[in-house]
């Protein structure tokens, strides 16, 4: 059962959360997502949030009930969660619901321009409960979600 708790006990953990085949990045041969690999990414954002003296917990799934699940954990325990939802982003009402049950700052981030894209992606539903939203900027939008977060949560 998720904690149900309405403010961060630990302000500074932060939880980023990866949609679908975030898993394969570095692997698309046209890199509308960049070259570097998932484990890459993963490195380089927890060097980001250690040098901002934050508790990064980086994460990926297919299914779209463990992001869910998972944004629900982190209700009681984290102060922020960024979140790239990939494909969920713009079909996804549970994962909305479960971001706005979440007390604490959210940042949507996209590897890719979402709106030099196909029409559908350009609209989302993790945008409406977003305190702000990266994208197109590959993996340095990564590290920048970061940046953002940890200004946020010293606010």
């Amino acid at each position: 059962m998720a904690d149900t708790a309405t403010s961060p006990t630990q302000p500074d953990t932060v939880w980023f959360l990866n949609g679908p085949n975030a898993n394969l990045y570095g692997l698309d041969a046209n890199r509308v997502y960049g070259s570097d690999s998932y484990p890459t990414l993963q490195a380089r954002c927890e060097a980001k949030a250690a040098s901002l003296g934050l508790t990064l917990k980086f994460v990926q799934s297919n299914w779209e009930g463990q992001l869910v699940d998972w944004i629900q954990e982190a209700r009681g325990t984290a102060g922020g969660i960024i979140i790239n939802a990939a494909g969920l982003t713009y079909s996804s009402v549970p994962i909305l619901d479960a971001l706005l049950s979440f007390p604490g700052r959210i940042i949507e981030v996209h590897m890719s321009n979402i709106w030099r894209r196909e029409s559908f992606r350009h609209h989302s539903y993790i945008s409406k409960a977003a305190d702000g939203v990266i994208a197109g900027l590959g993996g340095d939008g990564y590290e920048l979600a970061i940046e953002a977060m940890s200004r946020l949560l010293r606010r």
